[in-house]
């Protein structure tokens, strides 16, 4: 199962840099950059620093250009972004791409993503009402491409729910901050 890290200023510290990355890499098997600041020498610091460690995947988050610059495996982008989905596999990027809705997910797949997000699994801050394990376990069954449910995943009940509902593995941050 893909146990994904989603990292944000919360998690992930510049001046503990490899300390915040050893604490992920011991749950996480892929992580991604995301910070709304995405700037260039910190995605390639990150990058550098990440590539110490057991990751099989190392994106960074909302950009292609900068991923790609930057040597990422790949780019995590927004729900917003679907269209830039042919523009990152141009660069040869792996594509991650959150999805909220079955039609976000079948055009995610069409453009030809690698992989999506499906959220809100589960209640979490801000993010409106979830969609439950039954959701997801509906919309896995419509497309072919694997899905990483998203949203409120922070037990291991819940990632092992996720699992039981077909899930190919899960998202978070708060699972992976401690």
């Amino acid at each position: 199962m893909i146990a994904y890290a989603i990292t944000d200023p919360s998690t992930l510290d510049f001046n503990s840099l490899a300390r915040d990355l050893e604490r992920f890499s011991q749950k996480a098997t892929m992580i991604v950059y995301r910070d709304k600041k995405n700037t260039c020498n910190r995605a390639f610091d990150f990058l550098r620093e990440a590539r110490g460690f057991d990751f099989d995947k190392v994106l960074v988050h909302g950009d292609h250009t900068l991923a790609s610059s930057v040597k990422a495996d790949g780019v995590h982008l927004t729900s917003l972004q679907l269209d830039d989905i042919t523009a990152a596999k141009e660069k040869d990027l792996f594509v991650v791409v959150s999805t909220h809705t079955l039609e976000e997910l079948k055009k995610a797949e069409e453009l030809g993503a690698d992989m999506a997000t499906f959220s809100p699994i589960f209640e979490t801050p801000g993010k409106g009402l979830p969609l439950g394990l039954r959701v997801l376990q509906s919309v896995i069954s419509h497309v072919h491409i694997p899905i990483l449910a998203l949203g409120g995943v922070v037990t291991e009940e819940q990632v092992a729910a996720c699992e039981r509902s077909g899930a190919t593995g899960f998202a978070s941050i708060r699972y992976f901050a401690g």
